[in-house]
């Protein structure tokens, strides 16, 4: 049965689905073929929507794969779907663990930064491009390319 990991920002546009992206390609690299990946967010502005145009570009000029994106939101009956949660920021941790129904739900949300071994703690956060310019977009990529590197070895390790 394949592990599924989800990742989560606010409005699945920007953040999460360029983790999603990255961790798709880079899972592939390293041959771990049993991990599926899923993005959302908290809020329900954009459902359906595509990835944002400057997060898609900011991927494509990297060589992903930006184009099979579509904004869905994050709902507690992912909590039984999904093995692995983590989430962007502080607020979207918030959001999502006000939707945990046990104990078992909660231990399964991260702050995705935790796994980022330049993260000054367990709690940085990811932060949005959104309001900024192309900078911001290329650094939430680096540090979500980094991260992601740190996530496929513990879920190759953990296999």
């Amino acid at each position: 049965m394949p592990r599924r990991v989800a990742l989560v920002c606010l409005g699945n546009i920007c953040r999460s689905p360029m983790a999603d992206v990255v961790l798709e390609h880079q899972l592939a690299e390293a041959g771990v073929d049993d991990v599926e990946v899923s993005s959302s967010g908290t809020g329900d502005w954009h459902v359906g929507q595509p990835m944002d145009e400057r997060a898609a570009a900011t991927l494509t000029a990297a060589g992903y794969d930006a184009s099979r994106h579509r904004a869905r939101t994050f709902t507690a009956d992912w909590f039984d779907e999904q093995d692995l949660i983590l989430v962007m920021d502080s607020s979207n941790h918030a959001d999502v663990l006000a939707l945990a129904a046990s104990d078992d739900h909660r231990t399964k949300v991260r702050m995705y930064r935790s796994f980022d071994p330049e993260a000054d703690s367990p709690d940085a956060e990811v932060p949005d491009p959104w309001y900024g310019g192309p900078e911001g977009f290329d650094e939430v990529l680096a540090m979500v390319e980094r991260t992601t590197r740190e996530i496929v070895r513990h879920l190759a390790d953990t296999a």
